[in-house]
């Protein structure tokens, strides 16, 4: 039989007491070096180094924008609270976050790569992503075309537009404006002011339509003594051909067939 049954009630309980004042002691330490841990200065954030595209945002002026939106120290911070203070920054479109011990900070940015302006005004614009980004008032000022269409299909109009801009290199023009409307129509507008109703179907089928404007426009306008230039407006949602509106002229064009001047 176990000697410790032979022990008497009051060893058993000093032997108890013992333990659980040894357990209380270990834990209070545990705890102690925790909160040191926690208010420690040498563990405060104290150097972020930024690397990456930095194009449009200074290392120097996100860390002094970002830094005091950062809490906690070395072992406590958030690092996707972290990421979301860096990649709220204008241009900033993916910041990757590392720690350094103790008590510093990595970043590394990827900056947007616009391709395109979005909605009628603003500092929105689309990336080569098609994903929508907010960049700077003064940023925004830029020599991009102009992307219109419902919210949400951004990625859709970017790649008609770089379908369809191609095609209007027999013009000598390039597209400004491409709008996808509600219902469904497209609408092209040209950097010298012409628009063009390209109306609705699959991006091959207005693909051709446009490729057989700008192919035979400029024959067109000549018979009128005009250039591609003089394009007012151009309707190309006719079956068998497209109306053309050149400025002191109005022209309904077969696609194969004569033109009729219309007064």
């Amino acid at each position: 039989m176990s000697n410790a049954l032979h022990l008497p009630l009051d060893v058993r309980l000093m032997n108890m007491t013992t333990s659980v004042l040894v357990t209380a002691l270990v834990l209070a330490c545990l705890a102690a070096g925790l909160w040191w841990v926690l208010r420690n200065p040498a563990f405060s954030i104290g150097h972020i180094t930024v690397e990456g595209d930095t194009a449009h945002n200074s290392a120097a002026s996100l860390r002094v924008n970002v830094a005091p939106r950062l809490e906690g120290n070395f072992f406590t911070l958030d690092l996707d609270a972290a990421r979301a203070a860096f990649q709220s920054a204008p241009w900033v479109r993916k910041a990757m976050v590392q720690r350094v011990f103790p008590n510093q900070l990595n970043v590394t940015l990827q900056e947007h790569t616009p391709a395109a302006l979005w909605g009628e005004e603003g500092t929105h614009m689309v990336n080569v992503l098609g994903e929508v980004f907010e960049a700077d008032e003064d940023d925004a000022e830029v020599d991009l075309p102009r992307l219109l269409g419902p919210e949400g299909r951004a990625a859709e109009v970017l790649q008609m537009y770089r379908l369809l801009a191609p095609e209007l290199k027999p013009l000598g023009q390039s597209m400004a404006v491409l709008a996808l409307e509600a219902r469904g129509n497209w609408r092209a507008e040209l950097e010298k002011g012409a628009t063009i109703e390209l109306g609705q179907g699959q991006s091959e089928e207005l693909q051709v339509r446009l490729a057989q404007f700008a192919s035979t426009v400029g024959e067109v306008a000549a018979r009128h003594q005009r250039g591609p230039e003089a394009i007012v407006s151009a309707d190309l949602r006719h079956a068998s051909g497209y109306a053309l509106r050149l400025r002191g002229v109005t022209t309904v064009v077969p696609v194969n067939g004569a033109v009729r001047p219309k007064k």
